[in-house]
């Protein structure tokens, strides 16, 4: 194998099953920042991730959804998306994130749509494009992780 070939399929849940994704994702828990702002998660393969988030609760004193909230609902997405893509006995963390806000979200919900743009062995990228109700982009996010193996205890 050689440094950035994707792990063996079996490794992982079947990228085309979202269910066994979303199961795998319920196992492991989003986070305690990720449940406190509301998010949930309604579809998760390693080809394509998708959850939602409330605007009411993650807003700026002015009434806007707050940058950050759009860079942890991407940041979640696209961690837990290359940790399902690693399998077993890996682990994605990330090493680079950058967001460009282009509209505020005002009320309702935001969904990210998490998509791959690199599935390597050793990195992993993602781009996350979050959309407010009426379907208008709000913000591009970018993440690399890099996949280290867990040590052996």
């Amino acid at each position: 194998m050689t440094p950035d070939s994707a792990p063996a399929a079996s490794d992982r849940p079947d990228s085309s099953d979202a269910s066994t994704g979303l199961e795998w994702a319920a196992r492991r828990g989003m986070g305690a920042l990720a449940e406190k702002m509301g998010m949930q998660f309604l579809e998760f393969s390693v080809d394509r991730c998708v959850a939602t988030l409330p605007v009411e609760g993650n807003t700026q004193p002015v009434g806007l959804m707050h940058g950050g909230a759009y860079v942890v609902l991407g940041e979640s997405l696209g961690s837990m998306a290359a940790n399902l893509h690693a399998g077993p006995d890996r682990l994605a963390v990330g090493v680079d994130i950058n967001a460009t806000h282009t509209r505020s979200a005002t009320s309702g919900t935001v969904t990210g749509v998490c998509t791959p743009v690199h599935l390597g062995r050793s990195i992993t990228v993602h781009e996350i494009v979050v959309t407010d109700d009426q379907g208008r982009r709000c913000s591009t996010i970018r993440i690399t992780n890099m996949i280290r193996d867990l040590a052996q205890r």
